[in-house]
């Protein structure tokens, strides 16, 4: 679950306020909404982990394979060009467009949009807030994205340009033109975290 501050009534908190607080608080996992809203999230519980764990593998195993561009765990927060600072649970980035990025860019929060990301639904998140998120991405430039929900057993799969299409599980994921060559086979969720 996430927890939405709005600090509005007191101040609007920026990017540099907001990259400063992560620094002081590195053991607290946090974003930042595209209108300064500080957003909480709530430890993954271990299944939750473990899912997330396996599918920045499968993306990585890929990535290995073709040396096409980055992977990036829920650690990394991008800052976004609509404004937020977001961390997706899986995400990659072209190869040329992330050399295209000084390195002190590269160092900090990085000032670009992922051209993938995964988002996996916990048990305790909300699946609006989820889905806006994933529409921010969309906004900001993001080419595919998948919402992973074992709660309906189904999956969003957000395209520039298209609307979303759901698919229920099981089913074959393909990163299409993105990632080209990528499948990923998801299983019914058989315990819905």
């Amino acid at each position: 679950m996430t927890t939405i501050l709005n600090l509005e009534p007191i101040t609007r908190l920026t990017r540099t306020q907001f990259y400063q607080l992560c620094l002081a608080n590195p053991d607290l996992p946090m974003e930042r909404g595209p209108h300064g809203d500080l957003i909480i999230m709530t430890p993954m519980g271990g299944e939750g982990g473990r899912r997330e764990a396996n599918l920045i593998v499968d993306v990585s195993i890929w990535n290995r394979q073709t040396n096409l561009g980055i992977v990036f765990s829920s650690q990394t927060v991008f800052s976004l060009p609509g404004g937020g600072d977001r961390s997706p649970d899986v995400a990659w980035v072209q190869l040329e467009r992330w050399q295209s990025l000084s390195l002190e860019e590269r160092q900090g929060f990085p000032p670009i949009c992922p051209d993938f990301v995964i988002e996996l639904r916990s048990r305790s998140d909300r699946l609006k807030p989820l889905q806006e998120k994933m529409q921010e991405y969309i906004d900001c430039g993001l080419k595919l994205g998948w919402l992973i929900n074992p709660q309906d057993q189904q999956v969003e799969i957000y395209r520039t340009g298209q609307v979303k299409a759901i698919e229920a599980l099981p089913m074959k994921l393909s990163g299409e033109a993105v990632l080209p060559g990528f499948e990923l086979q998801m299983e019914r969720f058989g315990d819905a975290p």
